[in-house]
């Protein structure tokens, strides 16, 4: 594990591969961590992309740098927190791939930081927060799966996840990935990363801010300002859904295809849920390399 100050982080991240291949970020969702990528980025690596994989605000060793930073969850912050990694990386420019919050910075990266995105590869579509009409209620079928959401609003839903980190997440891998047999051990090694301090407060803001209920950091208001009027993204991009996601339902990606100007392809992958580059690494990796090359055609 490397770690870097970027911006107000202090960043933990995995690196592998050629350091003058084609960057590609990795970027884990919630309630996961790097371990999304244990199979994508050695095929990545081989392939010739330097991979870095980051651990997001409040997972696993990523610390702020200041006691006195808001500890913030919201979409511009870790879309901001991924430029600044490649700022204190010296990376120019770089694929920008993820899932859940990680496809959500990378969709953000794309959209507000085009000069620095070769491609995007993101699940569920576009993922930019439409936090004016978040209270707009979806279907009944739709809602069911985002009782978290509505539990973190609660003072109770706080301290239910300060005192059941592990046994909240594991009921979320079961239920948004019905088809994925992990194990006990795969589970472990990705739940050690919710026992970092910031993570209660990161997430409960995250899931507060979306819905309007809180304010975000003031240093990212010109960024949010920006995300408000759900920008096109520009890059070439591929968008993958998992068949099996049982929080975010698979699509055919036609009601979000005009957020996007270059889009390659929206694939449905079998037998996949919502931990897609976990559960289905060779697609994802496929979906990454085909960025890369599209960048030399």
């Amino acid at each position: 594990m490397r770690h870097v100050d970027a911006g107000v982080l202090d960043i933990a991240y995995y690196e592998a591969g050629p350091s003058d291949g084609p960057a590609v970020l990795l970027m884990h969702g919630f309630p996961y961590d790097i371990h999304s990528y244990v199979d994508v980025a050695p095929v990545l690596a081989a392939q010739g992309c330097r991979v870095i994989v980051p651990y997001l605000r409040g997972y696993g060793p990523t610390a702020f740098r200041d006691k006195a930073t808001p500890r913030s969850g919201e979409q511009a912050a870790v879309g901001a927190d991924m430029i600044a990694l490649m700022d204190a990386l010296d990376i120019e420019r770089a694929v920008f791939a993820g899932y859940d919050w990680g496809g959500r910075a990378a969709s953000i990266g794309a959209a507000l930081w085009p000069e620095r995105c070769i491609g995007l590869v993101c699940t569920n579509g576009y993922m930019i927060q439409d936090i004016a009409h978040a209270m707009v209620p979806a279907q009944p079928d739709r809602e069911v799966p985002l009782w978290y959401q509505y539990y973190f609003q609660l003072e109770r839903g706080r301290a239910g996840l300060a005192a059941n980190r592990r046994g909240i997440a594991k009921i979320l891998w079961s239920q948004w990935s019905p088809s994925w047999a992990f194990d006990d051990a795969c589970f472990e090694r990705t739940a050690v990363a919710f026992d970092n301090p910031d993570y209660v407060d990161v997430v409960i803001h995250s899931y507060r801010h979306r819905y309007g209920v809180v304010d975000g950091d003031p240093q990212y208001a010109d960024l949010q300002r920006r995300l408000d009027t759900l920008p096109v993204i520009r890059v070439p991009a591929i968008s993958l859904d998992g068949a099996d996601d049982g929080v975010t339902f698979a699509t055919d990606g036609s009601r979000t295809a005009a957020k996007y100007t270059r889009r390659l392809a929206h694939r449905l992958i079998p037998h996949a849920g919502h931990n897609l580059p976990q559960e289905a690494p060779e697609a994802f990796a496929a979906a990454v390399i085909e960025v890369v090359k599209a960048k030399a055609r």
